[in-house]
């Protein structure tokens, strides 16, 4: 970042003096990359940083997605949706932006306690990469252990054709991740079911009414819309969701 702000300021410089001075030659900074043989251990360390990272970068939506609890965040977000019956509103874009949000918002203990017992270590060269690696995984097995079910894991147990864990240590990381994402996917489908049902019960109610007035022609989602939103805002529904998720990983 420093480096980065010297650059900016240089080149807000240049421009400054281009624009005092018209005959002098604004002039940019020049980056060249040139394949060649490393001639020091550092050098061939720092080429396998970059490969590393942009490994990293490239399976990092994944690594979002089934280590963290952004799926059940955004499945239950998009069955909210569905059962007020706006499907454009909220837009995708806001509701993956507020699932993000509170994905880091739930998993901030998590990532302190990674930067704790492994990044700080690693960032002073008390520990290898490898060491840092495994001691990262650590608050993050605790994380997704504590919202699998028993039933899942043996399920990816029993797929995994392995013997019983004695101990959660002795659990694959492997085997935790797909179980820890069933886990998810279900407790998010409960939640978006409870959601279901007070909208539900107003489409009945304004179909039965349409129904019993003779107006069969007149579609019931147009007249249950508006006490849907009704409902949700008064009882301030949006607060209510964003507790109860956040509250269940505390």
């Amino acid at each position: 970042m420093p480096r980065a702000l010297l650059l900016g300021l240089a080149l807000a410089a240049s421009l400054v003096g281009a624009s005092a001075a018209p005959a002098q030659e604004l002039v940019f900074p020049k980056f060249t990359v040139e394949p060649g043989r490393a001639t020091s251990p550092d050098q061939a360390a720092t080429a396998l940083q970059i490969v590393a990272i942009l490994t990293v970068l490239s399976v990092a939506p994944a690594i979002l997605l089934m280590l963290t609890s952004f799926t059940r965040v955004i499945v239950v977000l998009s069955l909210l949706r569905q059962a007020i019956g706006v499907q454009q509103l909220p837009p995708n874009q806001v509701l993956i932006g507020l699932s993000l949000f509170l994905t880091f918002f739930i998993m901030a203990p998590v990532g302190e306690d990674i930067r704790k017992v492994a990044w700080e270590p690693y960032n002073a060269k008390k520990i290898s990469q490898g060491e840092a690696l495994s001691l990262a995984m650590g608050p993050l097995r605790d994380f997704m252990l504590r919202q699998t079910r028993q039933a899942d894991v043996g399920l990816m147990v029993q797929l995994a054709k392995m013997p019983a864990p004695k101990t959660p240590a002795d659990l694959p990381t492997h085997v935790l991740i797909p179980a820890f994402a069933l886990s998810e996917i279900r407790t998010a489908f409960q939640i978006g079911f409870v959601l279901f049902i007070p909208f539900l019960i107003i489409d009945m109610v304004v179909a039965s009414v349409l129904m019993s007035m003779g107006m069969l022609m007149l579609p019931p989602v147009f007249i249950s819309m508006p006490f849907k939103l009704l409902l949700f805002v008064l009882a301030d529904g949006w607060h209510l969701v964003v507790r109860a998720l956040v509250a269940g990983f505390r």
